[in-house]
C-alpha cells in the first residue's frame, strides 16, 4: 500500500513524503541502492526504499516455505551476514529467520515472482542450471529467467553492475538530478550478442539482443526497489 505521507521509526523527526525520482538512491534503511520511488525526507536528505519504509513484520517466502522471516531494523547477532537472494552483505534492515538463519534484503524478499511488460515475460527461481549472461556462471544466487530460457541474470550479477558504477553514476550526474549518464558495464552488451549470434541470422541476433537488454533493464528496476518502472536514463546507460 501507498501513502502520500508517512512516520517512519527510523527518522521520527520529520515525515517522510513519496516520490518519484528517476536518480539513483542510497536507502537509509537498508544501505543498499535505490531507484525510483521512495519515501524522502527533503529536510534531511533521508530516503528509504517504499519496502523498506512500510516493511511487513512478518513474511514467509515461497522459496523457503519453510521458514519465518521477521523484519529488524539490524542484522541480529555479531557476525557478519549476507542476503540469500544477492549474496551481498545485510548491513541494516533486514528480514530473518531464526529457525534457520536465512537473512534477505527487504526488496529482495520482496522481489516479484514475474515481470512481465507485454512483450518479455521473466521469472525468478532460486537456482537455475542455465548460465547467467553477464558472469556465464551457472547456480549462484537467485536468477531472473526468460520463458523462453533464452535470458538468465543472476540477481547479485544485478547489483554488482549498479554497486561497480555507483560512484561514476552518482556523482558524475549530480544528486537528484533526472539525468542520463554515460557509464560502462563492460561485456554485456557482447554477451548478449555472443549468446545468439552462433545460431541465428544478424537481423534476429539484434532483435534478441533488444529484447535482452530490455529484460535486463527490468530486472534492475526490480532488484533496486521499483519494479513497476522501466527507469530509461541511469539503468539504461549501465548497459552502454
Amino acid at each position: 500500500m501507498k501513502y502520500s505521507e508517512i512516520s517512519h521509526f527510523s527518522h521520527p523527526q520529520h515525515k517522510l513524503r513519496f516520490e518519484h525520482n528517476a536518480f539513483p538512491f542510497k536507502c537509509d534503511g537498508c544501505k543498499e541502492i535505490g531507484i525510483g520511488s521512495r519515501y524522502k525526507c527533503s529536510i534531511c536528505d533521508y530516503d528509504l526504499h517504499m519496502q523498506c519504509a512500510i516493511p511487513s513484520p512478518t513474511l514467509v517466502h515461497p522459496f523457503y516455505t519453510k521458514c519465518s522471516f521477521q523484519f529488524m531494523s539490524s542484522p541480529p547477532g555479531n557476525i557478519p551476514r549476507y542476503c540469500n537472494a544477492c549474496e551481498k552483505d545485510v548491513n541494516g534492515f533486514v528480514y530473518h529467520c531464526k529457525s534457520c538463519g536465512f537473512d534477505l534484503h527487504p526488496c529482495c524478499a520482496k522481489l516479484p515472482m514475474v515481470l512481465d511488460d507485454g512483450e518479455v515475460k521473466l521469472y525468478l527461481y532460486r537456482k537455475v542450471s542455465s548460465p547467467c549472461h553477464r558472469c556465464g556462471r551457472k547456480g549462484r544466487s537467485w536468477s531472473y529467467r526468460s520463458k523462453c530460457k533464452s535470458y538468465n541474470l543472476h540477481v547479485a550479477c544485478v547489483r554488482e553492475m549498479v554497486v561497480e558504477n555507483w560512484d561514476h553514476v552518482y556523482v558524475a550526474g549530480g544528486k537528484g538530478r533526472n539525468k542520463v549518464v554515460e557509464t560502462s558495464v563492460p561485456g554485456l552488451k557482447n554477451t548478449l550478442y555472443a549468446a545468439h549470434n552462433s545460431r541465428r541470422s544478424k537481423g534476429k541476433v539484434k532483435k534478441c539482443c533488444e529484447i535482452a537488454g530490455l529484460a535486463v533493464q527490468f530486472v534492475i528496476s526490480a532488484v533496486l526497489g521499483d519494479p513497476t518502472a522501466l527507469i530509461a536514463g541511469v539503468v539504461g546507460s549501465l548497459m552502454s
